[in-house]
């Protein structure tokens, strides 16, 4: 049976009263709180799972985290995938394109690659008030793993970037030949700490008389390499090649729409620009089949059986953004 008591707010003394109570009542629950708080530390402190986020790589069973191998497997792949590319930006892309999800089954983003990355739970350590302590659980990461990882993110961005750059193979490398049918080749020189790229001739490399030269034996990497990009902005524009590419995606079910891959076909350039150097050289690969030099200029030839492939990989990032 419950007892009740009313108070009169319109006199001082019933006032008086009930804001004690008041008082009363919010202490409690402050003591309740510090109680909980001071029992999670405490837990967090011993390495006791409390509960929360459940990171990629384990399940909780009787309120503690056990591996899961076969997540535990993807994540060690992407810490060492992490150490093979310096690049997270990079290795979100390729994630992404390969359909990798998290444990929610959203597919990854760069934020969530670091997340994981910096993640101390999985180098088996427990976390509380950005202090770690060891924890109940199993590590998935070793720590030579763990530190060779670190090592790369405690540089910068911009350094991580430039090691990618410096990486990629030149865009044009086994496609561009001079006018003679020799391959050039790509070469590079420092001068005051600033790298020069050039594609010069197999026949000036090994000395080969050539008779009359009358076009370029020497070319400038950048300059080359953006003249064809634009040769193949403008190929890709034109009618007979938008018509090839439709049928092509017809052929193949017609997953993506023809607004679509005629829009990704105007669109090149800024398709183009959100690619990482690698991933470009790669695209350059599908897309060109041989690149001349003649004394009147440039000769794309390009390879059309490639082009719908190509579009449909462009358009399938902002595909998957969209969907989330």
């Amino acid at each position: 049976m419950k007892s009740s008591a009313s108070f009169n707010t319109t006199t001082s003394m019933g006032r008086l009263t009930l804001n004690i109570l008041l008082s009363f009542a919010q202490f409690e629950r402050e003591v309740i709180g510090e109680r909980i708080r001071d029992k999670v530390a405490a837990s967090r402190k011993r390495g006791i799972w409390m509960g929360g986020y459940v990171p990629l790589g384990y399940d909780v069973q009787d309120r503690k985290l056990v591996v899961n191998e076969a997540e535990a497997a993807a994540v060690r792949g992407i810490f060492q995938r992490f150490t093979d590319l310096g690049s997270a930006t990079v290795l979100a892309r390729e994630l992404r394109r390969e359909g990798f999800r998290n444990k929610q089954g959203t597919l990854i983003d760069k934020g969530y690659l670091y997340r994981l990355l910096n993640n101390p739970v999985y180098r088996g350590e427990a976390m509380h008030k950005g202090k770690a302590y060891p924890g109940e659980h199993d590590a998935i990461i070793d720590p030579d793993l763990w530190d060779r990882v670190h090592a790369i993110l405690q540089e910068s961005p911009r350094k991580r970037a430039s090691n990618s750059r410096a990486q990629t193979p030149a865009l044009l490398k086994g496609l561009i030949f001079g006018e003679s049918g020799a391959a050039m080749t790509p070469t590079s020189t420092k001068k005051g700490g600033k790298l020069y790229r050039y594609y010069v001739s197999m026949d000036v490399i090994r000395n080969r008389e050539t008779g009359k030269e009358t076009a370029p034996m020497r070319l400038a990497a950048g300059i080359v390499e953006d003249a064809v990009v634009t040769e193949v902005r403008r190929i890709l524009q034109t009618p007979d090649v938008i018509t090839h590419v439709l049928a092509a995606l017809k052929r193949d079910g017609g997953v993506t729409s023809e607004t679509d891959a005629i829009a990704a076909l105007h669109e090149f350039t800024a398709l183009w620009s959100q690619l990482f150097p690698a991933e470009q050289a790669r695209i350059i690969q599908l897309l060109v089949r041989r690149v001349t030099v003649t004394a009147a200029g440039l000769e794309v030839d390009i390879r059309r059986e490639g082009v719908a492939g190509v579009i449909r990989e462009m358009i399938a990032p902002r595909d998957m953004e969209a969907a989330e």
